[in-house]
């Protein structure tokens, strides 16, 4: 019981000992490593960064070849770091649990890596320190995505809308023309005419224009069953690879963005920032606007889009 105890609560390092089994593979270890982020399901986790604290052990293929000091035939320490920092620069997340798996993945995709341990603990939840522990080897870690080929061959083009446009009778035969192209097309829109409610505080301000905007998408979606609100990155990665129309939900990327727009961001420069992070094909903005964006923009009316 005592050697269970220790092995659950002390350093990863000894979980890999005791799950070794009879073959012998050298560890590489991570201790302590701190950093602040935001990250959490609750509320009051939003807006606030925290500090983690991550404890990754790897363990290694062996090179029965000598080494000959050479550091191009190690795994290097750089690799779990930078699995690290690049999960948490990529988006928000809300569990440890995803966070570990992902780091893990990014570790694993390594050529001499066989099994890593990872921990990832709050120290700012309460008194103690809270976690996830993981353990996961090549056979059953999550795989990763590399979308960078498909992203090239279905770069979107963003089209944003005016309620005008929303409201008008060229929005079919639009629909009928972009439906035709070849190219995945992404539309967005700003919140209806309505009167939105205000507040006094900024970040409830922005999730209630995040709303209204997507009570606006789905008046969109009413309009033409072609139209399908999506929401994630997931929803919209799998919706330009099967060249689809899709209508833009703003509020979960732009919440979960580690770097979003900025807090009073207008819904056009949504739709911008929008495209830059996706790598659009173009923007399409109405007749008359300027947007700044780093992406090729056009100004048409609707009825010249094609």
């Amino acid at each position: 019981m005592g050697d269970s105890i220790s092995q659950a609560f002390g350093h990863p390092i000894e979980r890999a000992e005791a799950l070794g089994g009879t073959e012998l593979r050298d560890r590489i270890s991570l201790r302590d490593y701190v950093t602040e982020v935001e990250i959490g399901a609750f509320q009051a986790e939003r807006g606030h960064n925290q500090r983690l604290r991550f404890n990754v052990v790897v363990e290694v293929l062996a090179d029965h070849d000598p080494l000959e000091d050479d550091v191009d035939r190690i795994l290097s320490y750089d690799v779990v770091t930078e699995a690290i920092e690049n999960e948490l620069s990529s988006e928000r997340l809300n569990l440890l649990e995803t966070l570990a798996e992902r780091v893990a993945a990014q570790v694993l995709a390594e050529p001499q890596a066989a099994r890593v341990f990872v921990r990832i603990e709050k120290l700012d939840r309460g008194p103690g320190a809270l976690g996830v522990e993981i353990v996961r080897s090549k056979a059953d870690a999550l795989p990763l995505v590399d979308l960078s080929e498909d992203a090239a061959s279905h770069a979107p083009r963003i089209i944003f809308l005016t309620n005008a446009d929303i409201a008008s009778p060229d929005l079919s035969p639009a629909l009928d023309r972009l439906a035709a192209s070849s190219r995945p097309t992404i539309l967005c829109c700003g919140p209806s005419d309505l009167q939105i409610p205000q507040t006094g505080a900024a970040l409830v301000q922005r999730r209630i224009e995040l709303l209204a905007i997507e009570q606006n998408a789905w008046v969109l979606a009413g309009r033409d069953a072609r139209c399908v609100v999506v929401n994630s990155r997931t929803e919209l990665d799998w919706a330009m690879k099967h060249d689809q129309i899709s209508v833009w939900a703003p509020s979960k990327m732009v919440l979960d963005a580690v770097e979003g727009p900025k807090l009073r961001a207008a819904p056009v420069d949504l739709a911008a920032w929008l495209a830059e992070t996706l790598d659009a094909a173009e923007l399409v903005v109405p007749e008359g606007v300027t947007v700044e964006a780093e992406v090729p923009t056009v100004s048409a009316p609707l009825s010249q889009i094609a």
